[in-house]
């Protein structure tokens, strides 16, 4: 027998017959094909074992003395422990009513006897490979069983949270980006009732003025992945305007891909800023003022000639007494714009000339950092504010000009578009609706995951960039709120350590 067969039998098969030539028989047989064998001769002793050590299989006689076949099977079902195990019948008896009762009291199959050997073997590897089949069915079941359980215990704790939290709540479609649920904090602060939203989308309620972009963002949500603090202007059922942060999540509902909503009514906290914000800029304007008074007195040499020394730290002291003016400028600028209070002056006015006048106001500065400009006007008429519009080309300007290495060029150009998103030359139709105006510089470039936040209050690429640079964070959140009021769009694309192109793309007259 192969060394193999006896480290690693294909089965553990007890036998059980009182008479030992059968025994003896069935026992070399079986040990030959490689199967491990225990032979009693006696049922008590063949359920003691089967108990001390659950065989894979058992062979068992019907005609014992003490206890015969059927009352050893009937014993072996009633315990947990063996009840799982097939048993063979192998008998003299070859009545039917015998192998009825053989297979009533558990049996799985009746072998009568004289038998053929090749009949044993092929009936025990077939029940065999029925029992492991059986086994690994019922781990199976037992696997999906505890997944079922553990998925139940999940939903029912998500449930309880969604209904219970604080937070405004809802799940939507990906596909449609339609409402299926919503907790009871988002019918409170929405002013909706629970019919009045499922199936609906955000743009359906008029939920605020960003809902298509919203939507956008839910779709795109299986290739962007988790969003978080995304902030939008919500509008309720009664029309009261509310500022929240939306934080935006991938779940699976019964294989359906939805976006998890989860809210934070920041609008009161907002209200509080912009005032502490407007408080404290307003305060700090008028000594401010005293003090770079006080500054061009000194260096005017009214009071006195300074020396090289005193030259230096009133060099310092002006430089950085204008950039906490221009702060306090951009922070009064950006709060009057949020709030409303301020609002753009429209009227025609020429394309080219407002790039010519920002490329000029910028020359110096260019020249100064050793920076070439460039220019590609295109004279069109617009319907815009010159001065807002003069603001943000400026300071668009300005930084591409200040994150420029010497000798490098930065470029300023205009064309006409048809559509909404950057098109090529060839896609340019003579009938354009839009004007694209791009600023693109060679310089160290943004960082992918910068691109978005660069527009919003006090973000910079570099935490050093306010010392360096001079920059105040606010420039382009400004120019973000003036196109916004222009009906237009800003935007970035960057290769980091090759340059930026920022697009401005403005609406056209009707009648252009």
């Amino acid at each position: 027998m192969p060394k193999e067969s006896l480290n690693f039998p294909k089965a553990d098969i007890l036998v059980i017959d009182d008479t030992p030539e059968n025994l003896n028989l069935l026992s070399a047989m079986l040990t030959e094909q490689g199967y491990k064998v225990r032979s009693v001769t006696k049922g008590s002793t063949g359920l003691r074992g089967a108990n001390a050590v659950p065989p894979d299989l058992i062979l068992l006689d019907v005609n014992m003395p003490e206890m015969n076949g059927y009352e050893v099977c009937q014993h072996l079902k009633a315990s947990d422990r063996t009840r799982e195990i097939p048993v063979i019948f192998i008998s003299a008896l070859g009545d039917v009513l015998d192998k009825v009762k053989a297979f009533a009291v558990g049996g799985v199959d009746y072998i009568t006897k004289p038998f053929q050997l090749e009949e044993v073997l092929a009936r025990i590897e077939n029940h065999l490979t029925i029992w492991k089949l059986q086994q690994q069915l019922q781990a199976q079941n037992e696997r999906l069983q505890q997944e079922i359980s553990e998925r139940a215990k999940a939903e029912e704790k998500f449930a309880k949270v969604f209904r219970s939290s604080p937070n405004p709540i809802a799940i939507a479609t990906i596909s449609e980006a339609r409402f299926i649920d919503v907790n009871p904090s988002f019918l409170k602060m929405s002013g909706y009732c629970l019919e009045e939203v499922i199936g609906d989308t955000a743009a359906d309620l008029n939920l605020g003025k960003n809902t298509v972009a919203i939507a956008q963002t839910i779709q795109l949500l299986p290739e962007t992945g988790s969003l978080y603090n995304l902030e939008f202007e919500f509008s309720t059922k009664s029309g009261e305007l509310k500022t929240i942060l939306i934080s935006l999540e991938l779940i699976d509902l019964a294989g359906v891909p939805c976006a998890l909503l989860i809210a934070n009514d920041i609008t009161e906290r907002k209200r509080l800023e912009n005032e502490f914000i407007s408080l404290v800029s307003h305060e700090l304007r008028t000594p401010l003022s005293s003090t770079m008074g006080a500054l061009d007195l000194l260096g005017s040499g009214q009071l006195g000639t300074l020396t090289e020394q005193g030259q230096k730290v009133l060099s310092i002291a002006t430089t950085n007494t204008e950039r906490l003016i221009r702060l306090v400028n951009d922070i009064l600028d950006l709060e009057r714009m949020k709030s409303g209070k301020i609002f753009t002056r429209k009227t025609k006015c020429n394309a080219a000339d407002l790039l010519i006048m920002a490329t000029e106001a910028m020359q110096a500065m260019a020249d100064k950092l050793q920076v070439r400009l460039i220019i590609s006007p295109v004279a069109v008429e617009l319907w815009a504010d010159p001065d807002r519009l003069l603001q943000t080309l400026t300071n668009l300007l300005s930084n591409a000009i200040k994150f420029s290495e010497p000798g490098d060029t930065v470029w300023i150009s205009a064309t006409l578009s048809e559509s909404k998103g950057v098109e090529s030359e060839e896609n340019q139709l003579s009938s354009p609706n839009f004007l694209l105006i791009t600023i693109q510089d060679e310089g160290r470039g943004i960082p992918e995951d910068k691109l978005q936040i660069i527009f919003e209050r006090f973000q910079q690429v570099d935490a050093s960039d306010s010392r360096n640079k001079g920059g105040t964070g606010l420039g382009l959140a400004i120019c973000r709120d003036i196109i916004q009021q222009h009906d237009g769009k800003i935007w970035v694309q960057s290769i980091l350590g090759k340059g930026s192109t920022f697009y401005v793309l403005l609406p056209l007259p009707v009648s252009q």
